[in-house]
């Protein structure tokens, strides 16, 4: 037996670490979870605070609507300092002559009414509050997509830095063992049992698994920066994958019943759809133009000496009375505007086309994705427990001196690809879940609870 530097105990400890490390039960006493990573990102995500503040705008379209229906009241005033120039012409009565007598009177003027302005027939007004409650319902279920891009966001940061994290313990394994094969080389080639090649071929192979550890530490690094980007915080130490893994039930079976829950449910597909709406209305408020408007108007004012043949006056007026406003001729852009509305209609229809395609394609996707996780992830669990039983079949014959320390290496190797693997298909299971009950719209914060229930 040739003996290497590190002991077949110290391997086994640190085979145990490895595994630990991607299959533990529980994380450190400062784990970030998943539902906190969720609940951070909802406060402080900027996408998130734009997509809040976008809809908390759009809810006041409804009233912005409504107003163009109720009384408007307006009150004006208005005060000056006038200086006249009048002259008035006087005959003599003696001669007849007629004299001017030039006078510059000052006086201060006041005026103020208070007017209100009832809307009786508008149809622009009227397609203007049906508009406002579609477009704030449109705010609505816009929203709500994008809360679930949120969940979807948090999730796939989350599972991606976790599997980078992999990536490193892999990473370092590998160069671990090419180390561990150096210097067997190197003892051999003392004894001169070995070769000169075998020894720098071993070296490329070393120096090539340190420059994949950097490559994994900068890969994990920036997935972290990722999540922290999402949550605003830094997310410290992650939660892994509980050892009691197991499948949802599904409460849809075949992809007809998630076809038809994503075009009854999905909140994208809705939004489309209330834009279509508005477009149609937004055809007839443009139509409206070409139709009179009836207003009843009411005027309060008073005022005094509002013109020089009133000097010395005060009046009260009090009006009310129909409005009529008759449009006749606007340039031909009624028609324009009607014809803009008409196309930019035709365009929502192809947008929601567009958006069902692309979302029926992606939960397609997710759904194959699904059904295929489960025989992959049970064939990635029959891999791990042969890993295991190589490792311990390995650490026995090390002890008898049938193997040596580098066998010892590849079978943790071995081990650990299986693992991190069996993780990577466990997170896909995870986030194609997600995507796809977001497709159908049956996506909630309780989703995830449930998915952060499988990380401890």
């Amino acid at each position: 037996m040739v003996k290497g530097i590190v002991s077949a105990g110290a391997l086994r400890r640190k085979a145990a670490a490895v595994a630990a490390a991607l299959l533990a039960a529980s994380g450190s006493a400062g784990a970030v979870s998943l539902q906190q990573a969720y609940q951070a990102a909802l406060k402080n995500d900027p996408a998130y605070r734009m997509n809040f503040w976008e809809n908390e705008s759009a809810k006041e379209n409804e009233v912005l609507g409504r107003s163009g229906l109720l009384p408007q009241i307006s009150a004006s005033y208005s005060g000056s300092r006038n200086v006249a120039d009048v002259t008035y012409l006087q005959q003599n009565p003696i001669t007849g002559q007629i004299i001017e007598d030039p006078r510059h009177p000052r006086y201060l003027s006041h005026s103020s009414a208070v007017q209100l302005r009832q809307p009786i027939i508008s149809l622009d007004a009227i397609a203007r509050y049906r508009q406002g409650k579609v477009q704030t319902r449109q705010g609505a279920k816009q929203f709500e997509a994008n809360t679930n891009d949120v969940i979807i966001r948090v999730i796939s940061a989350y599972a991606d830095a976790l599997f980078a994290e992999d990536q490193v313990e892999l990473s370092r394994v590998q160069r671990d063992m090419y180390a561990e094969q150096q210097k067997v080389n190197q003892r051999l080639f003392e004894k001169g049992e070995g070769t000169k090649t075998d020894m720098i071929e071993t070296q490329a192979r070393l120096d090539l698994a340190e420059a994949q550890l950097i490559e994994a530490k900068d890969n994990a690094t920036a997935a972290r920066n990722t999540l922290a980007g999402v949550i605003g915080m830094d997310p410290g130490t992650l939660d892994k994958l509980g050892p009691d893994f197991h499948f949802a039930n599904l409460p849809l079976k075949s992809f007809e019943e998630w076809r038809q829950s994503a075009i009854t449910n999905n909140p994208e597909l809705a939004a489309a759809r209330l834009v279509i709406e508005n477009q149609r209305l937004e055809i007839q408020r443009q139509k409206a133009g070409h139709f009179p408007r009836v207003d009843l108007v009411a005027v309060y004012s008073k005022g005094n000496n509002e013109a020089i043949n009133q000097l010395n006056q005060e009046t009260t007026n009090r009006t009310i009375g129909v409005q009529v406003n008759i449009p006749i001729y606007q340039g031909g852009a009624i028609n324009a505007s009607t014809r803009q509305a008409a196309a930019g209609y035709e365009r929502a229809q192809a947008d929601l086309d567009v958006r069902s395609n692309r979302i029926l394609v992606e939960m397609r996707k997710s759904y194959d994705q699904v059904q295929n996780s489960i025989a992959k992830v049970a064939a990635l669990e029959k891999a791990v427990a042969s890993g295991k039983l190589l490792m311990t079949a390995t650490q026995q014959s090390i002890k008898g001196g049938v193997r040596i320390n580098l066998d010892l290496l590849n079978a943790q190797q071995q081990l650990y690809t299986s693992q991190r693997d069996l993780a990577q298909a466990r997170y896909n299971y995870l986030i194609n879940l997600v995507r796809l009950r977001a497709g159908a719209g049956t996506l909630d914060e309780s989703a995830v609870r449930e998915v952060a229930a499988y990380f401890r």
